[in-house]
């Protein structure tokens, strides 16, 4: 767990990343906001995978244990590594020099399912290819050149790129990357992977807004209210105006 923490090293998005992100598809994530079993596989993953690094300074440990329905005691055995204290954020275990070590501090991904969207994170975790030219080896088809390295490989395994011959604007030919295809294995199989993270990327969409499921429940009784309000309404606007007309 502790290789986990530690290997999580380096930020998820790159100065300019905004403006060499791939026009690649993004893959469907199919995440599901109420699903409490899948929000506490994810919690597990953060904590394991990216609390190392990533902080989510804007969620309470005490908050995330009430709303994944877990007791405090089994938080602070299973998912506190970062904080002795319930009513603590969720800090990151890096060192406050990591800007010295990797030349920018890794940043919170507090917000990062509202800001890039869980297709895009779910993606971006599928991406990682092999990239001898990268400084860790890797590079990522969602996000070229992105500087973090790939935490997940032991999990998915490698993969390689797949380029395609393609004419460019002055009909010449050259090679565009397309997609990726499975190198070396890893320890889980495709459809385990596509859970792991699909789970992760939930846990990321909660903590980017945690009454999210519970505001998505209430506007369908708000929404209810006003149809019958309407209907009282109108009812009533032709009761005023019957003799009217």
């Amino acid at each position: 767990m502790l290789k986990h923490l530690l290997l999580t090293v380096v930020v998820l998005l790159p100065a300019g990343a905004m403006a060499q992100e791939s026009e690649i598809p993004l893959l469907h994530a199919g995440t599901d906001i109420n699903n409490i079993d899948s929000l506490q596989r994810g919690a597990r993953n953060f904590m394991n995978y990216c609390s190392g690094c990533h902080s989510l300074k804007y969620l309470r440990y005490n908050r995330m244990a009430q709303d994944l329905k877990m007791t405090e005691p089994e938080l602070a055995a299973n998912l506190m590594f970062t904080s002795s204290k319930a009513v603590d954020t969720i800090n990151s275990a890096m060192p406050s020099d990591a800007e010295t070590w990797f030349g920018k501090q890794p940043p919170d991904l507090s917000l990062i399912a509202r800001s890039k969207g869980v297709d895009y994170l779910y993606s971006f975790l599928h991406g990682f290819y092999a990239d001898k030219t990268r400084i860790w080896g890797v590079n990522n088809l969602y996000l070229p050149n992105a500087a973090m390295p790939h935490v997940l490989e032991d999990r998915q395994g490698l993969q390689k790129p797949v380029f395609k011959n393609e004419p460019d604007d002055h009909g010449s030919a050259r090679m565009v990357l397309v997609g990726v295809d499975a190198m070396t294995p890893g320890a889980m199989k495709p459809e385990e992977y596509d859970q792991f993270v699909r789970d992760t990327v939930n846990f990321l969409d909660y903590a980017g807004e945690p009454v999210k499921a519970k505001r998505q429940s209430m506007g369908i009784f708000v929404t209810l209210f006003l149809l019958v309000f309407l209907a009282f309404a109108y009812l009533l606007k032709k009761e005023y105006w019957k003799d009217v007309h």
